[in-house]
C-alpha cells in the first residue's frame, strides 16, 4: 500500500521491504551478563535509540534452552516489541553482536529485503518523532505497564519510498555527522580525565595543613518544595522547579523541567540563587549527594524536597565544595551516613550539615580552581558543539527522510571530505 509523504515523497508499508519478522525466547537466565564463550539473552534495554548495547543480556545458564537460530546476526535490524510506553518499539542495527546472543521474546528481528532498502536506512525511519509517535499510540497495555506492538501493526508501519541508492547516501551522510559526533566525544572524555586529575590535585595540595569545619559553618541547607498539595487561588504563583532527575553529577540538566504551585510569600524560601549548590536526598548508595552549581540559567526556579539547597557563604567557594563533595572523600562520607533500603539510600539534611571539610582561605580556594574551571569551560565548550551537530543532524536527516532536501549523487563523498567547521562547528 502506497500513500503521500508530503514533499512529494509517497510511503510503504514497512512489511514490503521485509522478508520476514521473526520472534525471539526468553529462556530461564541469570540476570548477569554473559562472560567469554557463554550464551545471553538480550535485555529490551539492549535496544536504544541508533545504538545497540550487546552488554545488556542476561547469561543463559542451562545449555538445553540455548536456540542458536535466534543469535543476533550483524546487520540485523532488531526492534523492541514489549517495553515502557517510552520505548516500545524502538529499533537499532546490530552491527558488530557479540557471538552467542539470542533474541528475547520481547524483541523482533526485522528481516529486510536488502534489494529494495537499506536495515541502517530504516532504523533512522524509525526513529523519526513522528513514527515514534504513531508506534507509541498503537502500543496496547495498561497505563503505568509494560506496552506491546503486534507483528501486524509493525507491518503496516508508513515509511517513505526511497531508492535503494538515496537510502544509502541519507545513511552515509548521517554517519558522517555521527563520526564527528564521536570524535568531539572522545575530546571531551580525555579533558573529563583532566579534570578529575586536577580536582584530586586541588584537595590534596593541602591536605593537613587546612583547618576540617562542618559544612553548616560555612554554608546553610535547605529543602526545598514538597509535593502533592498545591495550593490555589489569589496569592498563589505557578513557577519552575527542579527534581531529582534534573541534578546530574556535575551538571544540571534542564532539557525537562516541570513546574509547581507555591504561595508567594514561600517564594524565597525554595527559590534558587545563582551559585547554590544543588545535592540529591536519595538514590543508588554509590550516587548519594551527587549534584552540581546552579548557574541560574532559569529564574526564579526553585527545587525539590528531594533536592538539597547548599548556599554558602563568603568563606567557602561554592565550587570548591561541589568538588569535595564530588571527591572519594565526599562520596565516602555520604556512603558512611546514607540510610539504605531495598530499592535505595538517602541522606537526610541533618548529615548534610554535619559533613567534615576542609577550608583553605577564600584566596586559595579560587586561586586552586582556576585550572578546574579552564578545563569545566572547555568541556562545556565541547558539549555545545555536540549538541549543535546533533541539532544539524536530525534537521538533515528529517529533511531528506520528508523529501525537502533531495540528496545529489555526488553528496555521499563531499559530506564525508567536509570539515566540522563548514557545519559552524570547529574541530577540537
Amino acid at each position: 500500500m502506497r500513500g503521500e509523504a508530503g514533499a512529494g515523497l509517497t510511503q510503504v508499508e514497512l512489511g514490503s521491504l521485509l522478508r520476514a519478522v521473526e520472534a525471539g525466547k526468553s529462556p530461564m537466565a541469570d540476570d548477569v551478563p554473559a562472560g567469554h564463550g557463554e550464551w545471553g539473552v538480550l535485555k529490551v534495554s539492549a535496544v536504544q535509540s541508533g545504538q545497540f548495547v550487546a552488554r545488556e543480556n542476561k547469561v543463559v545458564s542451562d545449555a538445553s534452552l540455548i536456540q542458536p537460530r535466534y543469535e543476533v546476526r550483524p546487520g540485523d535490524l532488531i526492534m523492541t516489541r514489549a517495553n515502557t510506553e517510552e520505548l516500545v518499539g524502538l529499533a537499532c542495527v546490530a552491527v558488530a553482536p557479540p557471538q552467542r546472543l539470542m533474541l528475547s521474546d520481547k524483541t523482533l528481528r526485522l528481516v529486510v529485503d536488502e534489494s529494495v532498502a537499506d536495515p541502517a536506512f530504516l532504523a533512522l525511519v524509525l526513529a523519526q518523532p513522528s513514527l515514534r509517535q504513531r508506534i507509541r499510540s498503537l502500543a496496547t497495555g495498561t497505563s503505568g505497564s509494560m506496552k506491546n506492538i503486534g507483528q501486524a501493526q509493525i507491518r503496516q508501519l508508513p515509511v517513505p519510498d526511497v531508492p535503494l541508492d538515496e537510502q544509502r547516501r541519507i545513511v552515509a551522510a548521517h554517519e558522517a555527522v555521527e563520526r564527528r559526533i564521536a570524535a568531539l566525544e572522545r575530546v571531551r572524555v580525555k579533558f573529563e580525565v583532566a579534570e578529575a586529575a586536577l580536582s584530586a590535585e586541588v584537595l590534596s595540595s593541602g591536605a593537613g595543613s587546612w583547618p576540617t569545619v562542618c559544612l553548616e559553618t560555612v554554608a546553610t541547607v535547605a529543602a526545598g518544595v514538597t509535593l502533592g498539595s498545591e495550593p490555589t487561588g489569589d496569592g498563589t504563583i505557578e513557577l519552575p522547579y527542579l527534581r531529582v532527575a534534573n541534578v546530574l553529577d556535575g551538571s544540571i540538566d534542564t532539557t525537562d523541567v516541570k513546574t509547581v504551585r507555591i504561595l508567594r510569600s514561600q517564594y524565597d524560601r525554595y527559590a534558587l540563587r545563582a551559585g547554590d549548590l544543588l545535592l540529591t536526598e536519595g538514590g543508588d548508595l554509590d550516587k548519594l549527594g551527587r549534584g552540581a552549581v546552579w548557574d541560574g540559567r532559569l529564574d526564579p526556579c526553585l527545587h525539590q524536597n528531594h533536592v538539597f539547597r547548599v548556599r554558602c557563604d563568603e568563606e567557602m567557594s561554592p565550587d570548591f565544595l561541589e568538588l569535595y563533595t564530588s571527591s572519594p572523600a565526599g562520596r565516602a562520607y555520604f556512603q558512611s551516613v546514607g540510610k539504605q533500603t531495598t530499592n535505595l539510600a538517602s541522606i537526610n539534611s541533618t548529615q548534610v550539615k554535619g559533613m567534615p571539610l576542609p577550608l583553605p582561605p577564600r584566596a586559595e580556594q579560587d586561586r586552586l580552581l582556576g585550572p578546574v574551571r579552564g578545563v569545566r569551560a572547555r568541556i562545556a565548550t565541547l558539549g555545545k558543539q555536540v549538541e549543535k551537530l546533533r541539532v544539524v543532524q536530525r534537521g538533515m536527516t528529517e529533511d531528506m527522510l520528508t523529501g525537502r532536501v533531495r540528496m545529489p549523487g555526488h553528496w555521499r563523498a563531499s559530506w564525508s571530505a567536509r570539515p566540522t567547521a563548514q557545519l559552524g562547528v570547529p574541530y577540537a
